[in-house]
């Protein structure tokens, strides 16, 4: 039974395997889960913005949408932390020892967090344009095509540090795939802290990120309430 709910609610074994736009629409941002289709006009969010969505699909997903009000304290924060988790694609154990984390570290604690999680390396391959999407970034690493300072890494959740160097593993497979993704997204915007090879699949960690350079649009400190209350 516990089963049957898990996988109705979109979940596997802790894994969500659901329709992801689900996401976008509980959220109200875009979380740019699906790559280039999340600047396009297939994505519900453009389709509320522009009013080409007759189904309402703006609002947050399930039969009861009619049921409308506004969140108390509580829902704010649990929104924010709950956006932070699905836009960077982590799970709640992991969430949690990265505010750890954060708080051990000097300066804000949200600040730390989001600079934490920027610094994941599925993050920064997705930011880097090497991957379409962070989902697509972790497979990329998962399967063992992503290189970090020459090296085959195969641990998406890996903290880059100042000067690394990310490219594909020398193999013909790895290189023509990462490449042409690469060529792709060649007019992607990425962040002042990347910096891309043109004539290669290959990027370079110039600085750490810094709080202003983050993408998503979020309150960082009703995460750092939430979780310490």
């Amino acid at each position: 039974m516990v089963v049957d709910l898990a996988r109705n609610e979109g979940y596997n074994m802790g894994r969500y395997i659901g329709a992801v736009c689900k996401r976008c629409r509980r959220e109200g941002v875009k979380l740019h889960l699906k790559g280039e289709r999340c600047n396009s006009g297939k994505c519900c969010i453009e389709k509320a913005r522009s009013g080409q969505d007759k189904d309402k699909r703006p609002n947050p997903p399930g039969m009861h949408n009619w049921r409308k009000g506004k969140l108390s304290d509580y829902g704010v924060r649990f929104r924010e932390k709950q956006k932070v988790k699905r836009y960077y694609g982590v799970y709640e154990r992991q969430f949690k020892n990265y505010f750890a984390l954060a708080t051990k570290q000097k300066g804000n604690s949200g600040t730390n967090l989001l600079v934490l999680l920027e610094r994941r390396l599925d993050n920064v391959v997705c930011r880097g344009s090497l991957a379409a999407s962070r989902a697509q970034a972790r497979q990329f690493i998962n399967h063992g095509h992503i290189a970090v300072n020459g090296k085959k890494m195969d641990i998406p959740s890996y903290l880059v540090k100042e000067g690394d160097v990310i490219s594909y593993v020398n193999h013909e497979a790895s290189q023509k795939m990462i490449q042409t993704v690469y060529e792709s997204l060649a007019a992607r915007e990425i962040p002042s802290w990347i910096l891309k090879t043109p004539d290669k699949a290959e990027i370079k960690v110039t600085h750490m990120p810094v709080r202003n350079e983050v993408a998503l649009e979020l309150n960082e400190q009703y995460i750092v309430e939430f979780c310490a209350r």
